[in-house]
């Protein structure tokens, strides 16, 4: 009898531990700023820069490998044979070899090697998200495979659900987006979506509602549009009409008509008893999950493909983008479309504003360098856009059509007009009433 409940105490105490342990070291990576060498970011953040650091001119190198193995990866697999989609990206992937070669070797046309151009892309995207993608699917082992996710989805359903129409659990989707970056919350959704707890259009609506850049990178937009006076007023605006879109996009197409069923779903209970329901359904995943070893292994074997995948596509993606940008009137003819809104309420630079908030589908930093310039009112409305509009070519898009999530262009380029004109609708008015 002694033996036997000292057994069943071991084996509570290795379920607590796994649900409670191992998902707070899983919390402490993605989600707690720490302060080394007087640089305040989450751990996760730390461990990429201490690592790019050592590096050094290797980082570049790894991108490069990276980048020829993901163009490489579909031609073995012989998935670009699987559509006409598939066969159209190995392309790009070729593409996107041939610009990281002429970008690391600072070889090529001229206006190729200017600073906003191949280094940006190469310097500033590829190697950070080639970097961060890896490291950060050996630590999502913690966060998502030993119950926190059933827990927390349990405990906010009641939120997410009528608000968003997603499950509880993309909660932590939406914080890791804000705190680390949206290739870290496209890694959730696409693991969690392959795993059958989300349906099409809940990773839909997660991977173009929440999987905005970080809160370091909103930083960086404030500090160019000289917004830094105003930090806590712009981030939390951001932050709130980021959502507020996202409520308005889930309940009209294209993301409204998407598949919604899902093979696992998350237990409705009582209010009375959500947190004692939120502990038990963690602890029985805590319970049956596999060994961490394991789970480390079959995580980052996914963030190796996702990022052979991604890569190839930004330099190639995003090349276009941006010299579409650039060298042709395309996003100026686009920024037509979102002019009534701007002239409507009467600012100062509407066209301008229009057409840099056009800009952002190529980059979503372009908003913010065109529009640097300009009055207060302009300035703050496109930092929100740049932020809040969430999809652009040069990155994010190429990370959503690199996972199994059944989105292609036409539908993410809808759902970015949508997105960036409703972020005008809500931006300007907030503007006008802060700074009037």
């Amino acid at each position: 009898m002694m033996n036997q409940l000292i057994k069943s105490n071991l084996s509570q105490f290795f379920i607590w531990s796994r649900l409670f342990g191992l998902s707070g070291i899983g919390i402490f990576i993605f989600f707690i700023p720490i302060t080394v060498a007087g640089k305040q970011s989450i751990p996760l953040d730390q461990i990429v820069g201490w690592l790019k650091a050592t590096l050094g001119t290797g980082t570049a190198w790894y991108a490069m490998i990276m980048i020829l193995a993901g163009a490489i990866y579909p031609i073995i697999s012989n998935e670009w044979r699987s559509s006409l989609t598939n066969k159209i990206f190995l392309l790009l992937k070729w593409l996107g070899v041939v610009a990281a070669a002429l970008a690391i070797t600072k070889s090529g046309p001229t206006f190729l090697q200017t600073p906003d151009m191949l280094p940006f892309l190469f310097n500033k995207l590829v190697i950070s998200v080639g970097l961060i993608v890896p490291i950060g699917s050996v630590f999502l082992a913690f966060l998502i495979s030993y119950g926190l996710l059933e827990s927390i989805g349990i405990l906010l359903q009641k939120i997410m659900q009528p608000i968003w129409r997603t499950p509880g659990r993309s909660a932590i989707d939406a914080v890791a987006s804000f705190v680390g970056s949206y290739s870290i919350g496209l890694l959730i959704t696409n693991r969690v979506y392959l795993s059958g707890h989300y349906s099409a259009r809940e990773a839909a609506i997660i991977a173009t509602g929440f999987s905005t850049v970080s809160a370091t990178f909103m930083i960086i937009v404030a500090k160019t549009l000289n917004l830094m006076e105003f930090w806590n007023l712009y981030f939390w605006i951001t932050l709130l009409i980021t959502f507020i879109i996202t409520a308005i996009t889930v309940r009209i197409p294209p993301l409204s008509t998407m598949n919604n069923d899902a093979k696992f779903r998350e237990p409705n209970c009582n209010s009375g008893n959500r947190l004692s329901k939120a502990i038990e359904s963690g602890m029985e995943v805590a319970e049956k999950a596999q060994p961490l070893g394991k789970s480390i292994l079959v995580n980052f074997k996914d963030g190796l493909l996702m990022t052979i995948s991604i890569l190839p596509s930004i330099m190639s993606v995003g090349l276009i983008g941006l010299l579409l940008a650039k060298y042709t009137p395309l996003f100026n003819w686009i920024g037509y479309f979102f002019y009534p809104i701007p002239w409507a309420f009467g600012i100062d630079n509407a066209m301008e504003l229009s057409k840099a908030s056009a800009s952002g589908l190529a980059e979503m930093f372009l908003p913010a360098l065109l529009m640097k310039d300009a009055d207060i009112i302009a300035r703050f409305s496109a930092g929100v856009v740049a932020i809040s509009s969430i999809l652009f070519f040069s990155a994010s898009i190429p990370c959503i059509l690199s996972t199994k999530i059944p989105l292609n262009v036409p539908k993410l380029v809808i759902i970015w007009f949508i997105r960036t004109a409703l972020s005008l609708v809500l931006a300007i008015p907030t503007a006008l009433f802060l700074f009037n």
